[in-house]
């Protein structure tokens, strides 16, 4: 409608400068958020934030309640998607030019080596702070009743985001990436010990399905790099962001953050500026035919000793996030994520080396393949998942090392942690594994592609060792390449005091 004593033109010049205005009324209706009133309205009416409670408690607050790391692990996923997305446009999933993309983007592409070591550093961030979060969850006991289902939802982004880091180690096609991953699909597929123990390997031969899921091929290869790229930049994260997605909205339903039963009292003198909700006196009623008390964690609990999410929360979660990222950026700036030589599947690497949250596990691998890539592995996942349900506590909870036992605890867990693990290693070189117990029974089945040099070589070297077995099936010559098929009867116990590279050459050999 036109105004009066203006002409249309003029009028849709003015409306044409209102625009930003309206724009920015059409975003946040709610205005500033100056009282509890839209400060609450900022929380719930913001799709990313509503998430939240739109008040904390006092006692969630506590830096020493969380030490923020279940936000630094968000905001390490957040560096890390980021600039992965920036590295994906530069990146080719393809090994003859994997391994020349990722060198344009360490040399040519501008701040091309500063994002690969924001996002490299991210990553591990990002593992570090996931499993402190699972240790602050596991002494504040946060994990008990109503929250086991979370704890479930927790143990999975662990596994998630070690998921996560590994198939990004294939993606540089370097020399130390491609012998690594040998190494884990040579582990992925060690069940075939116990179904070649057990004679049933030609029927279900379950380690050479699993690493033939892994790989798409009998080695590492294109197939191979493709499946890890997708795993690393679409099914993973996808998954990991409908984990944390339900985790997050768990933590709300459940009650927020765990707190000792006494929280209110330990929040101390700030509660009293807060106004109570529930009392002894009411003074009105709400003309309700009935009440019916629920069981959920927020009946009977009103907004004493809490505070607009906000900006208390929002405050502090934005603190960690740039803390997070200073952190990334800074080690960026001291430490380039490492670019070896170009794979070379006829040079095994000197020695070969898994990602540092798998070097323990590696170790146990070259006693036992099964134990260190599967048994063990799996009696930790499974031991992870019933801790919810074999603590039958409820002092402490959501108080660190809280409750009559929880010192004890964290001795005994730090004791058992040590000689659970020389234990583990001492039964390994003590009594060994299938293969000392069954000397006779059928082993592994290898195909190893050397060159004739270093068949010649290390391989030739190892065999005139005596220090293992090594029941040669078939051999034949095509082109510059040996294959070999063998058996391995490791009978000499002394195989256990090779030095890491043998071993690295034994494994990627196997």
């Amino acid at each position: 409608m036109k105004a009066e004593g203006y002409s249309a033109l003029h009028e849709f010049w003015i409306n044409l400068r209102g625009i930003p205005n309206h724009v920015y009324r059409a975003m946040f209706r709610g205005g500033p958020p100056k009282t509890d009133r839209t400060r609450s309205s900022f929380i719930f009416g913001n799709v990313f934030l509503h998430l939240h409670s739109v008040r904390t408690h006092l006692w969630s607050l506590r830096w020493s309640t969380t030490m923020g790391l279940g936000i630094m692990t968000t905001a390490a996923f957040l560096i890390t998607l980021v600039t992965g997305i920036l590295l994906m446009f530069y990146y080719k999933p393809y090994p003859d030019v994997a391994y020349q993309s990722i060198k344009d983007i360490h040399f040519i592409v501008p701040t091309g080596r500063f994002m690969r070591n924001i996002h490299r550093w991210a990553a591990n961030v990002m593992v570090v702070a996931v499993i402190l979060h699972m240790a602050r969850a596991f002494y504040t006991a946060s994990y008990r009743k109503p929250r086991e289902f979370n704890w479930f939802i927790g143990w999975g982004l662990l596994v998630t985001t070690l998921g996560l880091s590994f198939t990004g180690y294939l993606l540089p096609w370097d020399q130390l990436a491609y012998w690594a991953i040998t190494i884990g699909a040579n582990i992925a597929q060690s069940p075939r010990e116990i179904t070649d123990a057990l004679g049933i390997t030609a029927w279900a031969d379950i380690g050479g399905l699993q690493r033939e899921i892994l790989l798409g091929s009998d080695k590492v290869g294109e197939e191979a790099l493709i499946r890890f790229y997708l795993l690393h930049v679409m099914i993973l994260p996808l998954t990991l962001v409908m984990l944390m997605a339900v985790h997050f909205w768990r933590i709300r339903k459940d009650g927020g953050l765990a707190k000792p039963a006494n929280a209110d009292e330990l929040v101390g003198q700030e509660a009293k500026e807060f106004y109570p909700v529930f009392t002894d006196a009411p003074t009105k009623t709400y003309h309700l035919a009935a009440v019916v008390k629920g069981k959920t964690p927020a009946v009977g609990s009103g907004p004493e000793h809490t505070v607009p999410s906000m900006p208390h929360l929002f405050y502090a979660e934005l603190g960690v996030l740039m803390l997070t990222t200073l952190i990334c950026v800074g080690l960026a700036f001291v430490s380039d994520a490492p670019l070896k030589e170009l794979a070379n599947p006829l040079v095994p690497e000197n020695p070969a080396k898994a990602p540092w949250y798998f070097l323990g596990l590696q170790e146990i691998v070259s006693f036992s393949a099964f134990m260190g890539g599967i048994g063990i592995p799996m009696l930790c996942v499974i031991g992870l998942g019933l801790i919810p349900f074999l603590d039958r506590e409820k002092e402490g909870t959501g108080e660190w090392f809280g409750g009559p036992g929880g010192r004890k605890l964290v001795k005994w867990s730090v004791v058992v942690g040590f000689a659970a693990s020389i234990l583990v290693e001492a039964f390994a070189i003590k009594f060994g594994w299938l293969r000392e117990w069954f000397p006779d029974i059928p082993q592994l089945f290898h195909h190893v592609h050397q060159s004739r040099n270093c068949l010649d070589g290390d391989l030739r070297g190892l065999f005139d060792m005596g220090r293992s077995k090594i029941q040669l099936d078939s051999c034949r010559c095509t082109g510059p390449v040996y294959v070999l098929s063998m058996r391995f009867h490791c009978v000499d116990r002394d195989r256990y005091i090779f030095p890491r590279a043998e071993l690295g050459f034994l494994l990627v050999a196997v």
